[in-house]
C-alpha cells in the first residue's frame, strides 16, 4: 500500500495543477492518479480535437438520458481520460468569464470568491502573449495563451458586419470588460496545444516527491469514520489502495466526481441504499444542479468560393493547409474550435453581456469516424445563453465505476432559457443579413427562414441542439442544504476531502470553462497549503 501526502484524483484541468503546486514543496508527497492514458499523438497538434471527440482510448465518451428539451435524442457529453483531462481534447478557446460570475459567487455565501479574490490566480496562471492591461493579465504563468490575428478574410468580414448591427469589436475580452466580438484567445502556443499535462506535468515529472500513475481507475475513497484516509483504485487488472496523510482532492470534473463520491457512500440516501451502496454521509446535492450550455448551430451556406475551409481545406487544400501550419503555425490545423465569438447582451440596459455567439468558418457532416468537411461551402454560427437557469442532475446507476452514470440535462426547462435562446438566434441572423456579408452570398439553412415564430425555432432547438461541453455544478459549492462543498472546497462533514474542479461551480460562467477550472485548480492547491501551514 501506498502512503502519502496528499492523493489527486483525476489529473485533468484542474488536477494537474493542484499535483503541480502541492509538489513544488519536497517536503509533500503527492500521488497523482488518471484513469486514461498518459497521452495521445492529437493532443498536440490544435486540430487534434476533431480526432479525439469520438475517440474511446483518450474520451468517456458519456452521453445525457433522453429528455424533452431534447426531443428525445442522446447528446454527447465528450470528457477528456488522460493527462491534462479535457484540456488535452478541447476546442482550446481561453475565455475566463466576467467579473459578475465570480462576485455573485461571493454573493451567495461563498468568500474568498470574488472577481477581485481570483484575479490574481487567473494572472497567475497564465503567460499572456498577447496586448492588454497588466492589471487584469499575467505574463509569467504556466500556461500560454495567445492571440490569433483576425487574418483570415471571412473572419475579418464577420467582425465588420457585427459592427454594422451595433456589436463593437473588443481586443481583449478577458481583460476589463467581456462585451464584443473578436478573436477567440487560444491555449495555442509554438505550433501546439497549450493543456495542463504538457503546462504544469511535463516540466515536473522528475520531481522525486511527486508520482503520476496512469490507466488508474478510482473506485472508492476510504474512511476512517468522518475522515477520508485515501483511495482504492484499480491499475493493470489488481486492486490497489493508497493512504493519504493529508488530504485527498478529488478532481475529477463534472461527470466522475459526483460519480466517485455517490459510489464511496456521499450523497442521497435513499438513491444509492437502493443500489447496494453502503451510506457514509448523506448529501443531497452530490449529482444535482448540473449546467451546460445548450447551443444550437445555425449553418449557412455560402455561395461565393474560396471563403470557408470547405473550400481551402479539402483534397489538395488539405495539404496545403498541413503545409502552412508547418511552415507557420497558422491555417486550419491550428485553429480553436470556434476562432471568433462574440458576447452580446439580449436587450438594452443589461450590465453585462449575456449571449455568446460564436462561428466556425466551414460545415462539417456525420462520418464514420467522426465530424468531416462537407463538401458544400458553408458555416456554422452556434447561439446560446451564457448563465442558463435549467437544471439537471447525474447519478450512478450501478456500484460499477465502469458503468457511467446517468447524465439529465433538463435543457430549457427554464422559460428564460428558451426566451434567450430565440434571442441570440435573432442576433445571429441579423449580423449574417449585414450589408458586409454581401460579397459571400450567405444564405439560412439551419434553422432556416421558414422558422420565424419564436415557438418554431425553439422546436428546431430541441430537434438540433447541442452543448458546447462545458458541464459544471453537481458538488457544488455554498452554505445551503444542496451544497456539497464549502468554501474552502472541503466536502461538508467529511475531514481531509475537497473537490476541485468544474463541479465545485455554483453557477455557469459566462463562456467556455476550461480557464474558470484551471484557475479553481490553483486556487484549491493554495487553499490546501494555506490550512497546512495554519
Amino acid at each position: 500500500m501506498q502512503v502519502t501526502d496528499y492523493i489527486v484524483i483525476g489529473a485533468g484541468s484542474a488536477g494537474a495543477v493542484v499535483a503541480n503546486r502541492l509538489s513544488a514543496d519536497p517536503r509533500n508527497t503527492v500521488l497523482l492518479l488518471e484513469a486514461g492514458p498518459a497521452g495521445h499523438p492529437w493532443t498536440r497538434i490544435p486540430v487534434g480535437y476533431a480526432k479525439m471527440l469520438t475517440n474511446p482510448v483518450v474520451n468517456w465518451l458519456y452521453s445525457s438520458e433522453p429528455e424533452a428539451g431534447t426531443h428525445g435524442r442522446r447528446i454527447p457529453v465528450p470528457r477528456g481520460r488522460l493527462l491534462g483531462g479535457s484540456s488535452a481534447i478541447n476546442g482550446l478557446a481561453f475565455v475566463r468569464g466576467q467579473a459578475q460570475d465570480f462576485d455573485s459567487w461571493a454573493q451567495m455565501g461563498n468568500r474568498g470568491w470574488s472577481y477581485a479574490d481570483v484575479l490574481p490566480f487567473f494572472r497567475r496562471m497564465e503567460c499572456y502573449e498577447g496586448g492588454g492591461d497588466d492589471a487584469f493579465r499575467g505574463r509569467e504563468g504556466p500556461l500560454r495563451v495567445t492571440d490569433p490575428p483576425p487574418t483570415d478574410p471571412i473572419l475579418a468580414t464577420l467582425i465588420k458586419a457585427a459592427g454594422e448591427v451595433g456589436i463593437p469589436h473588443n481586443p481583449d475580452y478577458n481583460g476589463a470588460r467581456q462585451d464584443g466580438i473578436a478573436m477567440s484567445q487560444a491555449t495555442i502556443a509554438s505550433r501546439r496545444r497549450m493543456s495542463t499535462a504538457h503546462c504544469y506535468l511535463d516540466p515536473i515529472r522528475r520531481r522525486a516527491n511527486l508520482r503520476i500513475e496512469t490507466g488508474a481507475l478510482a473506485e472508492a475513497l476510504l474512511f476512517d469514520g468522518r475522515r477520508c484516509t485515501g483511495i482504492r483504485y484499480t491499475a493493470s487488472g489488481a486492486l490497489r489502495e493508497a493512504r493519504a496523510g493529508r488530504e485527498v482532492i478529488v478532481c475529477g470534473g463534472s461527470i466522475n466526481s459526483p460519480q466517485l463520491l455517490e459510489l464511496s457512500g456521499i450523497g442521497q440516501p435513499d438513491r444509492l441504499t437502493a443500489l447496494g451502496i453502503d451510506m457514509r454521509h448523506a448529501l443531497a446535492g452530490v449529482g444535482e444542479n448540473l449546467r451546460d450550455h445548450y447551443a444550437p448551430r445555425t449553418r449557412w451556406t455560402v455561395g461565393a468560393k474560396g471563403w470557408t475551409f470547405n473550400d481551402r481545406g479539402r483534397g489538395l487544400g488539405l495539404v496545403g493547409q498541413a503545409l502552412r501550419y508547418a511552415l507557420s503555425g497558422r491555417g486550419m490545423l491550428a485553429m480553436v474550435a470556434a476562432p471568433l465569438r462574440a458576447f452580446v447582451r439580449s436587450r438594452e440596459g443589461l450590465e453585462a453581456p449575456d449571449l455568446l455567439l460564436g462561428w466556425v468558418p466551414m460545415l462539417t457532416e456525420p462520418g464514420p469516424k467522426g465530424p468531416r468537411i462537407a463538401a458544400q461551402s458553408g458555416m456554422t454560427c452556434y447561439a446560446h445563453p451564457m448563465r442558463p437557469e435549467s437544471r439537471g442532475h447525474i447519478h450512478v446507476t450501478s456500484t460499477d465505476p465502469r458503468r457511467a452514470p446517468a447524465i439529465t440535462f433538463n435543457f430549457l426547462s427554464s422559460p428564460i432559457d428558451a426566451e434567450l435562446t430565440v434571442r441570440a438566434i435573432r442576433i445571429a441572423r441579423t449580423i449574417m443579413a449585414a450589408p458586409a456579408m454581401a460579397p459571400l452570398q450567405v444564405s439560412e439553412v439551419a434553422p432556416g427562414p421558414a422558422r420565424q415564430s419564436d415557438d418554431e425555432i425553439i422546436d428546431w432547438v430541441r430537434q438540433a441542439g447541442e452543448t458546447t461541453y462545458h458541464p459544471v455544478g453537481t458538488c457544488r459549492m455554498g452554505q445551503d442544504a444542496l451544497a456539497v462543498v464549502d468554501a474552502r472546497l472541503k466536502v461538508h462533514g467529511i475531514d481531509g476531502l475537497r473537490v476541485a474542479d468544474a463541479s465545485i461551480m455554483p453557477t455557469l460562467t459566462s463562456g467556455n470553462t476550461n480557464a474558470p477550472s484551471i484557475m479553481i485548480g490553483e486556487k484549491a492547491a493554495a487553499m490546501v497549503l494555506e490550512d497546512a501551514a495554519a
